[in-house]
């Protein structure tokens, strides 16, 4: 079971090998998280993962939140575990420890929350936007408001969400009708109704804190004349002491596809004309200070594409090791023949190997991510943390985007390898399937990840953040270039990225010009293309670890193969050669064909009139 959430060899492989973080200790800032610190955390969570919070993961999804008046009960399990969260100081794990943070490095903290959203990602939820809004207020609030909120909200003794969805203002922020109205007292009253709110009512936490999009009274139209407001379904006093309900009502929870253990609420605000809420960084400041919990969401999003693929592969693959049927290949015509495990054939094999390749790509990538936050914050070089900030700008509507499309592609490939029992409840592949469904969507869909790749990250600060990623996927490729045996993976992704380079260029230009309706209409393949020649990256950077270590290990001579039978970390290591020669010889050749399509830019869907969709 400890394996089927993700394989502890894979992230020590990255975590030591490929991103050796616990160099960071070098570093005074992150000083007391040596190599053994950080296993024991990895431990922790992974034990905290396995032996507490993946038995609540079905009961959870059975029972659901119930709604009764007004009132949200979340799945009975999750009182117990949300106890262990705040135990074991899980929320706030990168964040200052003088507001109630571990202090521990980013890589470290994705690490362990790889574990801990794949064992229940509806639960986890609760705690991730409390994290999400606690950041906001420690960016963006005043002394006092830090001192009022931040340390109960990162403890988890309150809970935090995000409020701006409207019925007519999903995507388009900037339609949205809540207003607030300044008080003497220098509070303002909020009225609106806002839905779809992950957590916005439930009896975990005697509090919860909303941060709420609305436009003060005479303020502009669209997004420039928004504001953000911490609103408290509970009014905080001056003192930190809780005082009134403050009118912000739950008028339902949505029954979803997935996620049922988590609550999806419709909150009124201000329908008795007391809700109140506290300005929280400036007027008509709103979008911009959200944006900065909306890209810290869209990473988590990513990641939790990741924690429902990777347990879906793994589940698969010990599936495939034991379910016997059906003759192998090569004795098909033997009638005496007995039944092989699924995994002895070819198309089981192949999917498998989709699974593998793209799941290790993305734990590379996710936590790449988080890696270029720890060098942001320890590098003195204004130069570097640009470079590193850039990198990361840059790759989050991949992480986001990319990641979860190929996520909820691996647990389809899960549920096929299942056969008729992937179907079923009965098996955990079908709910992970279900709950990974929405991260293509919520935190804005992967349309909207592929618009703001080709619409703002290309031309980001003159385009540095694309040179700088090119000139590190360049150095991977130069290093496998010197190792013998994955030169021609290499040559490939050299040329998967030369074109990747060019067909950048056209459709960047053509967005620019009368062909702008077209550009966007290709905005997602090309969002797709350029997640292909990343992954291709990742998995390059890996092969170029494990190939001489794997030669230190079995040799080059005919007992190689022998050895790696034989010896674990050897066989890890001919895994990480053969997820790179896949990736890169069977699935990058078709890249370059939707390359070709975008260089083709079909005005099609533009061209065609509506009424010719036909229904």
């Amino acid at each position: 079971m400890a394996q089927l959430l993700a394989d502890r060899r894979d992230v020590d492989f990255v975590l030591h090998e490929q991103f050796q973080i616990a160099d960071l200790s070098k570093h005074e800032k992150y000083a007391e998280f040596n190599k053994k610190t950080i296993d024991l955390i990895v431990s922790e969570a992974r034990n905290l993962a396995i032996k507490e919070i993946l038995p609540t993961r079905p009961l959870g999804d059975k029972e659901g939140c119930k709604f009764e008046n007004g009132k949200v009960k979340v799945p009975e399990s999750y009182h117990k575990i949300y106890g262990l969260i705040k135990e074991g100081e899980w929320i706030a794990m990168s964040d200052d420890p003088e507001y109630g943070g571990q202090g521990m490095p980013h890589t470290v903290a994705a690490a362990a929350t790889d574990y801990l959203v794949a064992a229940n990602h509806s639960f986890s939820m609760y705690g991730g936007l409390c994290h999400g809004a606690g950041k906001l207020v420690e960016e963006f609030g005043t002394d006092k408001q830090i001192k009022m909120f931040l340390k109960k909200m990162y403890s988890g003794e309150w809970s935090g969400t995000m409020l701006l969805t409207e019925a007519e203002a999903g995507t388009d922020v900037g339609a949205l009708t809540t207003s607030a109205k300044k008080n003497e007292d220098g509070t303002y009253s909020i009225t609106g109704n806002k839905i779809f709110i992950s957590g916005g009512e439930q009896n975990l936490t005697e509090n919860i804190i909303h941060p709420v999009l609305a436009r003060i009274e005479g303020a502009p139209a669209g997004t420039a004349g928004i504001s953000l407001f911490i609103v408290p379904k509970i009014w905080v006093n001056d003192d930190g002491t809780l005082g009134e309900p403050n009118d912000v009502v739950c008028t339902g929870i949505e029954e979803k596809m997935g996620l049922h253990g988590n609550a999806t609420c419709s909150l009124a605000l201000g329908g008795k004309g007391k809700c109140r809420g506290l300005l929280l960084g400036g007027e008509n400041k709103g979008i911009k200070v959200m944006f900065l919990m909306m890209n810290d969401a869209r990473l988590q999003v990513g990641l939790q594409g990741l924690t429902c693929a990777s347990p879906s592969y793994l589940y698969a693959l010990d599936y495939a090791k034991q379910r016997v049927q059906g003759k192998h290949l090569l004795k098909a015509m033997d009638e005496s023949a007995p039944g092989v495990p699924i995994i002895q054939h070819p198309d089981v094999r192949r999917q498998l190997m989709i699974m593998k390749s793209y799941v290790e790509g993305m734990r590379s990538l996710v936590y790449f991510i988080s890696y270029c936050f720890d060098m942001v914050s320890i590098t003195e070089s204004d130069e570097e943390k640009a470079k590193y900030q850039g990198l990361a700008d840059l790759l989050t509507p991949i992480v986001k985007g990319y990641i979860t499309d190929k996520a909820f592609e691996i647990c389809s490939h899960a549920i096929q390898i299942y056969g008729g029992y992937g179907y079923v409840t009965e098996y955990p592949v079908e709910q992970y399937m279900r709950d990974c469904r929405i991260t293509m969507i919520y935190e804005g869909t992967n349309g909207i990840q592929a618009m703001d790749l080709l619409g703002r990250k290309l031309g980001m600060n003159k385009g540095k953040p694309v040179k700088d990623l090119v000139g590190e996927i360049l150095k991977t490729i130069a290093s496998a270039k010197g190792i013998q045996g994955i030169e021609s993976l290499a040559e490939n992704l050299e040329k998967a990225l030369n074109k990747l380079g060019e067909v950048t260029k056209h459709i960047g230009a053509s967005a620019r010009s009368p062909k702008v309706l077209s550009a966007f209409a290709f905005a997602h393949p090309f969002m797709e293309v350029t997640g292909d020649v990343v992954m291709a990256w990742m998995l390059l950077w890996r092969a170029v670890i494990a190939a001489p270590k794997l030669e230190k290990l079995a040799g080059t001579g005919p007992e190689r193969r022998a050895k790696i039978e034989k010896d674990k970390n050897a066989a890890f290591y001919e895994g990480q050669l053969k997820s790179a020669e896949f990736f890169i010889n069977a699935l990058l050749p078709v890249t370059s064909g939707k390359m070709d399509a975008i260089f083709g830019l079909s005005s099609s869907v533009v061209d065609i009139p509506e009424a010719s969709f036909g229904g």
